[in-house]
């Protein structure tokens, strides 16, 4: 069964919008792992927008499964991951301007410097997970970078809205899994999966793991987090089963 980490960023997000101390993203990893969770991923941004440090070094000591985290490559970030020592490491490109991960990291074109940072955090035992878009010069790229692992963006497939652009994304990401195993490379995927599309994807990509975070937080509202994990693990493992 494809493991499932749960990203609690958004629960942070609701707590930075009245700058207060709730609801408080440690505890919301407590639920997750409760309900299930395979592993807790956060995401330190630059502008520390949801997750802050404190957020960080508190999982870091207290959550019983993997953490991973999600970052930049920018020296300050990379230097407290280094410090810090999640059990992984998924490096994401990253804009102040937007209001999520827009798309994959450009590996290809900036390849030497992606090398010097996977360098640094395998030199540490750290595995590190390259987000990136379903296409042959990126997962080559990622081979080349030296990193363990790739995270296969899904956000095309998430957000097509007809049948037909559905499947063609849903090719896309098999023949990407595909390639990226045949080079070596562990094959997860994320970003935009619900619980009405994440079948397509466990189908298709039969992926290690399944990142997802806002389509959990945002039906806990309603069921609580363990319940909305506990969901979500069902639906991948009706979606294997198929």
């Amino acid at each position: 069964m494809a493991l499932l980490g749960v990203n609690v960023d958004h629960v942070a997000t609701v707590r930075e919008a009245r700058k207060t101390d709730e609801p408080d993203p440690v505890w919301a990893a407590v639920e997750a792992e409760l309900g299930g969770a395979d592993l807790i991923t956060v995401h330190l941004r630059e502008d520390r927008r949801h997750i802050r440090d404190r957020d960080l070094n508190i999982l870091s000591d207290t959550v019983s499964v993997p953490l991973n985290l999600e970052m930049s490559m920018n020296d300050e970030i990379v230097h407290i991951a280094l410090q810090t020592r999640p059990d992984m490491v998924t490096l994401v490109p990253e804009r102040r301007q937007e209001v999520t991960t827009e798309g994959g990291l450009d590996v290809a074109d900036q390849l030497n410097r992606v090398r010097r940072v996977v360098q640094r955090f395998t030199e540490a035992d750290i595995p590190v997970s390259l987000f990136i878009d379903p296409e042959k010069p990126q997962i080559e790229a990622a081979s080349r970078a030296k990193a363990q692992l790739v995270e296969l963006h899904t956000g095309q497939y998430a957000g097509a809205t007809t049948e037909q652009k559905r499947q063609a994304c849903l090719a896309e990401l098999a023949n990407a899994a595909e390639k990226s195993l045949d080079i070596g490379l562990v094959v997860n995927a994320g970003h935009g999966l619900t619980y009405k599309n994440v079948s397509g994807v466990v189908q298709a990509v039969e992926p290690y793991e399944v990142h997802i975070g806002h389509s959990i937080v945002a039906r806990a509202v309603f069921v609580g987090i363990r319940e909305a994990v506990r969901q979500m693990k069902d639906a991948i493992e009706r979606a294997e089963a198929i």
